[in-house]
């Protein structure tokens, strides 16, 4: 029976997965990562694969809470990595290839875990659908020699997708939570504390029925994006004057609705 395309991109991977005696992952918790990990374990075997979390001040307790639940569903190693992105000023400053300078100490710090654990490979978890967005970490990945295997296989996000949904059913719907900074536009400078309101006003919409939300930190204002069909339910008047009413307390002197709606990368429209 002919295999679906689907199904070559899943047997593509294997082989990649295959070719390496062990591996270990730079695993942030998220579904991608997730997959991939669960995925090398099913044809390496748990005492062949380790995963490596980074965690610093742009890294929420929740992901890392989630990161650490996973690899005890699956019994894998894991090796918790600190960094303090804050501390270099090429990341701190914010310029646009700030994922760059954060990747390039992660990785340093990833690639002699690996050579304590015998490790052979370090595999991140860029999928293809990734390699159309500006994402300059993906060059301080070339530059250490990490692989991406679910890119190089031709897997997409919604491939991944399929994959948690039959395997990891929990994560499936878990919505992408990337880097804190990420809310900062370019150019201004990252501060621990910002970081911490980021946080607390994303953790309060999501306890108040927003999964998927980003706090876009201009300073004094809070620009909230969530998806667009859920605009008019943060509109309504109990909602809004009670986010509103957090966001003050947090730290924010103003607080906006951004009618867009939610849309990944939405700082990267400057470049």
């Amino acid at each position: 029976m002919k295999m679906s395309e689907y199904e070559s991109r899943l047997a593509a991977l294997d082989e990649v997965i295959r070719s390496y005696r062990r591996i270990m992952i730079a695993f942030s918790g998220g579904v991608d990562s997730s997959v991939l990990l669960d995925r090398c374990v099913s044809v390496l075997g748990v005492e062949n694969v380790i995963a490596a979390t980074g965690v610093s001040q742009t890294y929420t307790p929740e992901e890392r809470a989630d990161a650490e639940d996973l690899v005890a569903r699956l019994g894998v190693t894991h090796v918790v990595i600190e960094t303090d992105e804050l501390a270099d000023p090429c990341f701190a400053s914010n310029p646009k290839d700030r994922c760059f300078h954060c990747k390039t100490e992660l990785y340093a710090k990833i690639i002699k875990a690996a050579t304590d654990n015998s490790c052979n490979v370090i595999f991140d978890a860029t999928n293809a659908d990734d390699l159309s967005d500006y994402r300059p970490g993906l060059k301080a990945a070339r530059e250490a020699g990490v692989k991406s295997p679910l890119a190089d296989s031709g897997i997409t996000k919604a491939d991944i997708r399929e994959m948690a949904a039959k395997t990891l059913p929990h994560i499936a719907d878990k919505p992408a939570s990337p880097c804190l900074a990420s809310r900062i536009p370019y150019g201004t400078h990252i501060t621990a504390q910002d970081l911490l309101k980021i946080a607390a006003a994303e953790r309060f919409l999501r306890a108040h029925g927003f999964p998927t939300v980003r706090v876009r930190h201009h300073g004094n204002l809070a620009r909230i994006e969530v998806p667009a069909d859920q605009i008019a339910k943060l509109c309504s008047d109990e909602v809004r004057e009670t986010v509103a009413n957090r966001l003050r307390e947090i730290g924010y002197s103003w607080v906006s609705i951004d009618i867009e709606g939610f849309k990944s990368g939405s700082m990267n429209r400057v470049i």
